[in-house]
Order: C-alpha cells, then structure tokens, then sequence
C-alpha cells in the first residue's frame, strides 16, 4: 500500500466514525424533553455539549470530504499556500492537512 492510499483509508475510517458519532448526537437531541424543570435544565447543558460536538464533528467532515476530493483530482499532498509537499508526518498526523507544516 503506498502512503496516499494508506491516508485514503485512513480519512474514509474516521468519516465513517464521524457519520456514526453525528449520528448517535442528532438521536440524542431529537429525544423528548423532560417534564421535570430541574432535570431539563441540566439537560439543556448537556445538548449544548452535543452540539459543540456535533459542529466540531461537521467541520471534521468537511474537510475529509474536501481532502478525499483532492486525491481524487490528484492535489492531495500540496500545500494550498506555497504549493510545496506537505510532509509525509504531517499528513499522518492530520491526513486532512491543506497547509505544509511552515504555512500552518
């Protein structure tokens, strides 16, 4: 396997996780509120911590989705600043990485 297809499947795992995640959080924040108001409080508090971690994983999403296109179209790998290589650890690290390690 070369590296790029190793980073393939590496981001369509973690999407395959995020849309699970998403999943799991929407489901839970379409569940009935609770009658009690002291309990709904509380609940409150804890749907606006899904929501942080929803829009996170969304934002997450994008950009596998952006960095799958871009193998795709074969750009995956250049830095969207300087044009260079964005290094091999780097895309290990953050598969989804647009910028080389001095742009970001």
């Amino acid at each position: 396997m070369t590296a790029k297809t190793d980073h393939e499947a590496q981001l369509r795992q973690r999407r395959a996780e995020l849309m699970s995640r998403l999943d799991r959080v929407e489901h839970s924040l379409d569940q009935p509120q609770n009658p009690d108001v002291e309990d709904r409080a509380t609940e409150r508090e804890g749907d606006e911590v899904l929501e942080g971690l929803g829009n996170a994983g969304l934002t997450e999403l994008r950009q596998i989705e952006a960095a799958l296109k871009r193998i795709e179209d074969g750009s995956y790998g250049a830095c969207a600043a300087c044009g260079e290589d964005i290094s091999e650890e780097r895309l290990t690290a953050v598969p989804h990485a647009t910028r080389c390690r001095n742009c970001a």
